[in-house]
């Protein structure tokens, strides 16, 4: 049970990792996946009841990771002049 949290952000991790892709759709989601598992792994652990503490810690890092996903994707490139 103590190693459950670890395996579950090294499976978050692996997932976003080899899901990655350049849209900013893509981009939002994994932020997403990364936040909300690390999110729901540190709320867990802190929390006194560690499934209310995941889930509300789930729910912030989902959140802010796509917020921060989508705010980090560069803008296209211009290929014309008009």
């Amino acid at each position: 049970m103590k190693r459950l949290p670890g395996l579950i952000l090294i499976t978050g991790l692996a997932v976003s990792t080899a899901s990655c892709s350049s849209s900013p759709a893509g981009r939002a989601f994994n932020g997403a996946l990364i936040g909300g598992t690390s999110g729901a792994i540190v709320g867990s652990l802190v929390a006194r009841q560690p499934t209310t503490g995941a889930l509300v810690g789930g729910a912030i890092g989902a959140t802010t990771g796509a917020v921060v996903g989508l705010v980090t994707t560069p803008e296209p490139a211009r290929t014309s002049w008009f």
